[in-house]
């Protein structure tokens, strides 16, 4: 396990387990998740609970990944990515009657553009491409590469995956 960094630029809970090797930028926020070896975390990321990050995953700065997201091994997350786990937020009383968490899985070797938004309840397919500035509102096959809002295959890409 990489040790963790004594110093107020980090909030590191104590229930995050670290692979080793795992480089951390200063402002970084990670609780409840676990982080695969030889991982780069950037400046200013979130990583919340029931976060499983697997090995030699790069995450650019100021990205956000919520509760339920699976990246599995050698995944790029470029600047800026925001992932969503509720499609139908709201403000009620009682959160509990309300949210539904819907998790995110990203495969092996795929590739997230800055900026690019992520919905709750999609798959991206291994070796996948997602645009910068995409909007992911439904499954990405393996192989295949997407870009726009919403984001859609693009035709030269037609036949992958």
């Amino acid at each position: 396990m990489t040790d963790r960094p004594e110093s107020s630029l980090y909030r590191i809970a104590a229930d995050v387990a670290l692979g080793q090797r795992v480089r951390l930028n200063p402002f970084v926020n990670l609780y409840g998740c676990r982080i695969g070896d030889d991982c780069m975390i950037g400046t200013f990321v979130e990583i919340q609970r029931d976060v499983e990050i697997g090995p030699r995953c790069r995450i650019q700065s100021h990205t956000f990944i919520c509760s339920g997201v699976t990246l599995e091994a050698d995944v790029f997350v470029g600047h800026g990515v925001m992932f969503i786990n509720d499609r139908h937020p709201t403000v009620a009383t009682t959160l509990a009657q309300t949210w539904k968490l819907e998790r995110v899985l990203v495969r092996q070797g795929a590739a997230l553009g800055s900026g690019a938004l992520i919905m709750g309840g999609v798959t991206i397919g291994e070796g996948a491409t997602i645009g910068a500035g995409a909007v992911v509102t439904h499954d990405v096959a393996s192989g295949a590469v997407v870009a726009g809002v919403p984001a859609r295959l693009l035709p030269r890409h037609a036949g992958s995956g």
